[in-house]
């Protein structure tokens, strides 16, 4: 393209999005895969012969369940002892066990091998996945894109998201909330010059995350009130419950307990998420499977009532999250104007039934897709963003555009008796920068120790720790001030800085909670390694080609040796020499054993192919300016 682009993408837990803003059109453009679909299953798979990721990889999930990777963003920046991470590993087919620090990481076998990768990598390789799908539909690289994340991740998992950008070779211009990214699409396709402060409520029930935001919208400006949500609630959670209340009726049915069979249960799996579609437009679906287990077969008819009844619990969690964040925004629910769905599990009846109840009299906004809302918001965001960066800003629809965030949590540091002092509340606009001032606890004290925490518990060691330093200090009495500044810039990364004004003596700190994130040096590795499984993808993909040519002229000369005209003009050595030919590149073709690397061998026999038959054909038809053509 004649300018530089930046893509916006929407790393799902489910199915990531891709999308570009067009200024000639004035809209995002929502690109398609090469399977011609507008979302993409975020889902990497291993076998012994090469690596899948999207619509390839959960085509064959229920064959390869235990090398066939999902759910990756809600390992990403967390724990393995985590007690929501601990209930998951029950679930997935594929192992996930504790590295160095409490790292996850996934266990796969590849091409024979063990291989071990954290949740970045496997982000990455989805990231990488979009980026090429973008680069395809652009017809140029792409390296600049802002990615999206629930508003509700904290800050280890928000700088793991931005190294997994890295390591799939793009430049990650800003992290950006996936409610605000879906309120930013919704006003420029539904209140494009809205004169009047209106209130919008952003529901975002997705795949695997659950968010809500309240925003103001005026002319062009975008801020958010208030935020909250679930890291770890959505439509998988919904799957789950149906999978268990499944498997205990196929055990009471047949006396089988298939929970330990993977392939079973992820056929299962697939089974209950077309189900759990179908009853968001039918009062009930049936699950036929044959030979679920064990040479049994199993069918069942599930109504929308059971499905409700099954999830009843975290459906009306998800009200409580509504519910909180209007309270922190201090805004009744009767001055919302606008309910926006968001997230393919707000197609849900029940979800939309408890909203209509808690919004009386209010209609939801379900005219914009749901599935596409946030990387539409991203792609708007991502044009801003590189026109601002290259001193640009001749967009008609978005000149005027200006969007302001909050901070998900509350940020702040220990005080004597584990108390939590905190700087910045959650739900304050970013960027923000604030000042707090603190005193040492006894006469002489050579350090302070500075601990970093996240979160809304009372007592500091129950929250979340970012980080923890050391900062020196010059002998005094008692009650010495320290100066301590926390700054979020607008990815709602933190940075601290400590001072003492006697020496004039400065600390800036870049919280990077090396417990939990990647090291520079980790990540350098793995960008390495991406590029060695992107190598060894193309050296696949060209094997392929190979093969397909061969086979394809193997097809089209035995076809014309069929029609009967082209070998009743052969001699008999010749057609011997011909056979000869196709049977020797009939079984290369059929040769499963052959491995990736052995290209040559599928082009050097078609050459030969085409040059026997190319000389056969010449010698009955010397004139013919194309002879041999159709074997080429």
């Amino acid at each position: 393209m004649a300018t530089k682009c930046a893509i916006g993408i929407d790393l799902g837990t489910t199915y990531s999005c891709v999308a570009v803003w067009e200024e000639q059109n004035s809209r995002a453009e929502i690109i398609h895969n090469d399977q011609g679909n507008r979302t993409t299953p975020s889902c990497v798979a291993f076998t012994n012969s090469q690596r899948l990721v999207g619509d390839a990889a959960k085509n064959q999930a229920s064959t390869n369940p235990t090398n066939t990777v999902f759910d990756a963003k809600r390992l990403i920046g967390r724990k393995c002892s985590d007690p929501v991470i601990e209930n998951d590993l029950k679930l997935w087919p594929f192992k996930v066990v504790s590295g160095a620090e409490d790292k996850p990481k996934i266990v796969v076998n590849y091409k024979g091998q063990e291989k071990q990768f954290t949740p970045e990598e496997i982000s990455s390789m989805i990231l990488t996945k979009m980026k090429d799908i973008a680069g395809a539909f652009l017809e140029s690289s792409v390296t600049d894109a802002v990615i999206t994340v629930p508003a509700y991740f904290n800050d280890s998992q928000r700088k793991a998201t931005r190294d997994a950008g890295t390591i799939a070779g793009l430049n990650v211009m800003r992290i950006l909330n996936e409610p605000t990214a879906a309120a930013l699409a919704y006003g420029l396709q539904k209140r494009p010059n809205c004169a009047e402060k209106r209130n919008v409520f952003v529901f975002d029930l997705g795949g695997g995350t659950f968010d809500v935001s309240l925003l103001t919208i005026k002319g062009g400006r975008y801020q958010v009130k208030a935020t909250a949500g679930d890291t770890h609630l959505g439509g998988e959670d919904f799957d789950n419950r149906m999978v268990t209340f499944l498997a205990r009726e196929f055990q009471r049915k047949h006396k089988e307990d298939m929970s330990g069979n993977s392939k079973a249960l992820r056929r299962l799996r697939n089974e209950c998420e077309k189900a759990k579609r179908i009853l968001s437009y039918n009062s009930e679906a049936t699950i036929d499977i044959d030979t679920l287990f064990n040479g049994f077969d199993f069918s069942k008819t599930i109504t929308r009532a059971k499905f409700e009844k099954l999830n009843d619990d975290l459906f009306e969690k998800c009200m409580e999250t509504v519910k909180r964040c209007l309270d922190d925004g201090k805004v009744d629910k009767n001055d919302v104007h606008d309910i926006v769905l968001v997230g393919g599990s707000s197609r849900i009846p029940k979800v939309q039934k408890l909203l209509q109840e808690f919004f009386p009299g209010k209609e939801l906004c379900k005219s914009i897709n749901p599935d596409e809302a946030v990387a539409y918001g991203a792609a708007v965001q991502a044009s801003l963003l590189i026109n601002s960066s290259h001193g640009r800003n001749d967009s008609k629809t978005l000149k005027n555009l200006a969007l302001m965030d909050v901070t998900p949590l509350s940020l702040g540091t220990s005080i004597k008796g584990d108390l939590m002092s905190v700087l910045i509340p959650r739900n304050t606009p970013i960027p923000a920068k604030k000042n707090g001032t603190y005193f040492t606890d006894s006469d002489d004290q050579p350090t302070v120790c500075v601990d970093v925490y996240e979160g809304e518990r009372l007592r500091a060691s129950e929250n979340n720790m970012l980080g923890m330093f050391s900062f020196e200090v010059p002998p005094a009495p008692r009650g010495f001030p320290i100066y301590i500044c926390f700054e979020v810039n607008e990815d709602g990364i933190l940075n601290v800085t400590v001072e003492e004004k006697l020496t004039g003596k400065k600390q800036e700190i870049a919280i990077s909670n090396e417990r939990e994130r990647l090291t520079a040096e980790e990540v350098a590795k793995m960008i390495e390694e991406a590029e060695m499984l992107k190598e060894e993808d193309e050296s696949y993909k060209e094997r392929v080609k190979a093969k397909n040519a061969l086979d394809e002229c193997v097809y089209k000369v035995k076809k014309a040796i069929k029609d009967g005209k082209f070998f009743s003009k052969v001699s008999a050595f010749d057609k011997q020499r011909i056979m000869g030919a196709i049977r020797e590149a009939r079984d290369l073709v059929n040769d499963n054993g052959v491995e990736q690397g052995e290209t040559y061998q599928y082009e050097k026999c078609l050459m030969e192919l085409q040059s026997v038959t190319n000389e056969i054909m010449n010698k009955i038809n010397p004139d013919g300016e194309e002879s041999g053509s159709d074997e080429d």
